[in-house]
């Protein structure tokens, strides 16, 4: 069976609730919660998604077919997605795909950065609405991909499923125990994803992580406050 060619291959069109009906997005995001998030903005949409969790799958991925638009998370663990950003955009702009970064850590200058880098747009983490995801998109199709009539807004936020939140927890506290060097990838990682959790004592506790780890200060407290959340959320079936 042929690979899918990305929106070459569909012979659908978009319509007023399914404007990316007939694209393909491929999200490099190495969190399962805030992938999860853009599935369902897919979903809503009408958009195929596939997901790649690091660099070296979104390279495997971008051999075998061309999606319509590629979402860049930032902080990858194999590197950093500015890298995977410049190298879609050396391309012919009307031969490559959108490209999105997006962040849910702090730090200035990043949408900034990203647009240098070869990006077309940012989106930081969490997405607003199902409408904001779609016009991030939109935006930067070519005409004849878009919707030939109005678009239904929609002020949708979607709720990703709280499982996926869990896995990424699991995660940060294994590598807190068992890795400490690291905390360059871990202390952005649990910023974006307190922030799209809508979880204020993690994200303050990452906050005095990130903040100790650019420092160099001791990060033996802010990483054991950490974990103590994590353990909290964990033990509790509704971990937020």
């Amino acid at each position: 069976m042929p690979e899918d060619l990305g929106y070459l291959s569909m012979q659908v069109n978009p319509t007023a609730m399914r404007p990316l009906l007939g694209l393909t997005i491929l999200v490099v995001e190495d969190s399962r919660f805030a992938s999860e998030a853009v599935r369902l903005l897919c979903i809503r949409s009408g958009a195929r998604i596939r997901r790649a969790d690091s660099l070296s799958a979104a390279h495997r991925h971008l051999q075998l077919y061309r999606p319509s638009a590629v979402i860049v998370d930032l902080g990858l663990p194999d590197g950093s997605g500015m890298d995977l950003i410049a190298e879609i955009a050396k391309g012919d702009k009307a031969d490559r795909p959108v490209i999105i970064a997006t962040t849910g850590a702090d730090g200035e200058g990043q949408e900034t950065a990203s647009l240098a880098a070869g990006a077309d747009g940012f989106l930081p983490k969490p997405i607003d609405t199902v409408s904001a995801f779609q016009h991030a998109i939109l935006q930067h199709l070519p005409k004849d991909l878009r919707p030939s009539g109005p678009r239904l807004l929609s002020d949708e936020v979607v709720q990703p499923d709280t499982l996926s939140l869990r896995e990424d927890l699991s995660h940060l506290d294994e590598l807190l125990s068992s890795e400490p060097d690291s905390l360059g990838y871990v202390a952005p990682f649990l910023q974006g994803l307190a922030r799209l959790a809508g979880d204020k004592a993690l994200k303050s506790a990452s906050d005095a992580l990130s903040e100790g780890f650019t420092k160099g200060s001791d990060v033996t407290l802010p990483i054991a406050n950490i974990r103590g959340l994590i353990r909290d959320r964990l033990a509790n079936a509704e971990p937020v």
